[in-house]
């Protein structure tokens, strides 16, 4: 057998569909922790540009980042029935799994959220889940996950909607798979210069099955 035989996910924006919800309690998040609040102009905006400088942008002091992602991730633990998965992502999880790819998710949310988002029927489809992946803390999660199912940096790709997700790819010197339907821009991921670019779950699973016997 040849081709991937790991596939990492990131959950937000790439397996759920949780951006209107994200961008709905912004700004309440950025009142308490005391940084710049944005209109929905600049929102679009920001989303073309590389997370640090979102960060530097909204003038979020590096220190308080921990402080704000626990406090995030207790917001999706009690706003989970208001996250969706996008329409296909189920579909999607179970073609992989029925190939014979080991599915797993790499995500900054606690396992039990992303579990209950997923519910059990699609959750079944998934090997493992890493959550708790500090803002730029990918490359550890994914290496982990490598040495956790015995796969080679060339038998495993990571999957994503943001440019941190490449770059943590590259760290980890495996490939990477960016699609537009998430948080950032066209453009912004074509800058990251990831393996591949995907606009559908479709040509997704054409390529993660893509060279499998």
């Amino acid at each position: 057998m040849t081709g991937y035989r790991l596939a990492i996910f990131d959950f937000d924006g790439t397996l759920a569909d949780s951006a209107d919800w994200f961008f709905g309690i912004m700004n309440d998040v950025a009142r308490r922790y005391g940084f710049r609040e944005i209109g929905e102009e600049e929102r679009e905006a920001l989303r073309g540009r590389p997370n640090r400088e979102v960060i530097r942008a909204l003038g979020v002091p590096t220190w308080k980042l921990p402080l704000i992602a626990t406090h995030m991730r207790g917001l999706v633990r009690e706003n989970a029935g208001r996250i969706p998965l996008f329409p296909r992502t189920p579909q999607l999880l179970a073609d992989l799994s029925a190939a014979g790819l080991k599915v797993v998710i790499a995500s900054s949310n606690d396992r039990d959220t992303i579990l209950r988002i997923l519910g059990p029927e699609t959750a079944a489809h998934v090997s493992a889940v890493a959550g708790g992946a500090s803002l730029f803390g990918k490359a550890a999660k994914f290496r982990r996950l490598m040495r956790e199912f015995g796969a080679a940096p060339s038998e495993t790709v990571a999957i994503g909607d943001e440019q941190r997700d490449v770059e943590a790819a590259a760290q980890a010197g495996i490939a990477s798979i960016a699609v537009t339907w998430g948080f950032a821009t066209l453009p912004a991921l074509t800058a990251a210069q990831p393996t591949a670019l995907v606009a559908d779950t479709d040509e997704l699973l054409r390529l993660l099955l893509a060279g499998r016997a």
